[in-house]
């Protein structure tokens, strides 16, 4: 038996993983603030630059879930710390490319790394807080968003100015090497210590060629078929119509739709009664089914999850092609319109986010439903904002209106976190949050970054960048939905403990 952390060592595990989480969005947002010179350097369309975003996020949201599944088998801490270290190296590798191509890969890589730390550390920092304190502690952890986010938007400016953007990805890339390795020695508060080997992560995850052929053949299927109608669309249309990839991109998202649902429907109707649950582990691909059957079964998890892909798509979307808008729009430089972001960005980010945990942890005293409510709220106040926001073109009522949208926008993250939290069974509760990365990213930012960037080549990114925000105030009314089930599904979750 596990003894219980002490409060100083709880804080101590969450003050480093919200750092780590801090550089995760630093790397993750750098290159937005990249893109114009990377568009010149590279010769790249707006669509190319769209798509480099979502090679990242495709990535990211597939990896999330099984990294979910092993955070659950195996050791938290070792699946954090190798996700950490091999962000970091194909960050620093991304100053070093001479083509889209490469830049792509290095991209895409960036995201199986940072999708090996989220559901891993989120789960930690549930363990650390039971209960009271857990909005306030997911509000910590995930101050790093915005304040990370803006932060990398303003090292990324500033770094380029100085000494281009090839330095830049070379430089945030750095610390993540030091942090994997603080983390490595973290203790986890509820389980003994387990060592992850490449056998065991073979065994764990069925990874022979019959057994991963058997539960992943849709998918497999449709990265052929996908890729051979792009080729033949790429050979009759050319490359420019950007038709191979939109036709890839349907074939693989079908494919791992319809994968998901053999996995869900393989499960066991009642969980309960599957002895295999809770005795021991019947193999990777179960349990994600059993993630599956949890969310369908849990009706506030199907509302968070569908607010959270609409709000992924807005903001991400926003926080993705921002720094370009405000750049072509204002007529600023690279740097100038980081910085413009980042002068604010990091205070009301930072405090809109701790602002959020502590509001909801205070009004939950008298409401159940009360971090559910601070989250619609902060989204129904600053999507409109966001709206008008970019309608502005006066640099300084743009900033103090920013400033403004971006602490309410920020108040989602802590609450809605710690909602899946309180619905989940401890037991999958890192599959769970892999689970949710995966839905949001893959139906939120992934389409909302080449979808924008195809936009603007066609209308200009002035008219495009409008459909964002008036997604997030979509997620903002989705919400509200878990109010009418968050307590019958939080009581459930208590009974079957």
């Amino acid at each position: 038996m596990t003894p219980p952390p002490t409060r100083a060592s709880s804080w101590y595990a969450l003050g480093l993983l919200a750092l780590i989480n801090l550089l995760n969005y630093v790397d993750r947002n750098v290159i937005y603030a990249l893109f114009d010179p990377i568009k010149r350097d590279l010769a790249l369309t707006d669509s190319q630059l769209g798509w480099l975003g979502s090679a990242y996020i495709f990535v990211f949201s597939v990896s999330a879930l099984p990294f979910g599944v092993l955070s659950d088998l195996r050791s938290r801490r070792a699946v954090i710390a190798g996700g950490v270290a091999v962000w970091s190296a194909f960050t620093f590798l991304s100053g070093l490319v001479n083509s889209f191509g490469q830049l792509f890969t290095c991209r895409a890589v960036v995201g199986v790394g940072e999708a090996a730390y989220g559901p891993a550390a989120a789960s930690l920092v549930a363990d650390y807080f039971p209960a009271r304190g857990r909005a306030v502690a997911m509000g910590i952890l995930s101050s790093g968003i915005a304040l990370g986010g803006v932060l990398g938007l303003l090292l990324g400016g500033h770094l380029e100015g100085v000494y281009g953007w090839r330095v830049a990805f070379m430089t945030v890339g750095v610390p993540g090497f030091v942090l994997a390795l603080l983390v490595s020695r973290l203790v986890d508060p509820t389980r003994a210590p387990a060592h992850l080997t490449v056998r065991s992560f073979l065994r764990d995850f069925e990874l022979g060629v019959r057994p991963l052929v058997r539960n992943l053949w849709p998918l497999l299927a449709a990265v052929v078929l996908g890729g051979a109608a792009a080729y033949w669309l790429d050979r009759q249309y050319g490359a420019g119509s950007k038709v191979d990839l939109a036709v890839f991109s349907a074939a693989l998202g079908l494919g791992l739709a319809l994968t998901i649902f053999r996995w869900v429907r393989r499960t066991p109707a009642d969980v309960a009664a599957d002895t295999s649950f809770g005795s021991g582990i019947s193999g990777a691909f179960d349990e994600i089914a059993r993630a599956g059957r949890t969310v369908l079964r849990t009706p506030t998890l199907v509302y968070v999850f569908l607010a959270g892909a609409m709000i992924s798509f807005g903001l991400n979307g926003i926080v993705g092609w921002g720094p370009t808008f405000v750049s072509r729009e204002l007529d600023l430089s690279a740097a100038e319109a980081a910085a413009l972001l980042g002068k604010w960005g990091l205070i009301s980010g930072t405090a809109g986010t701790l602002f959020g945990g502590v509001l909801a942890d205070w009004l939950r005293r008298r409401w159940e439903t009360a971090r559910v409510i601070v989250v619609a709220l902060g989204l129904l106040l600053g999507g409109p904002l966001a709206l008008w926001l970019l309608t502005i073109r006066d640099p300084v009522l743009f900033q103090a209106v920013f400033a403004i949208a971006f602490f309410c926008l920020s108040w989602y993250t802590g609450p809605m976190t710690a909602v899946i939290f309180d619905v989940v069974p401890a037991r999958i509760s890192a599959t769970v949050a892999g689970a949710y990365l995966l839905f949001i990213h893959l139906a939120g930012d992934a389409i909302a970054l080449p979808l924008v960037g195809s936009l603007s080549d066609r209308f200009g990114l002035d008219r495009a960048i409008l459909l964002l925000p008036l997604v997030v105030i979509v997620g903002g009314v989705v919400v509200l939905g878990a109010m009418r089930t968050l307590g019958r599904d939080m009581h459930r979750e208590l009974v079957g403990r």
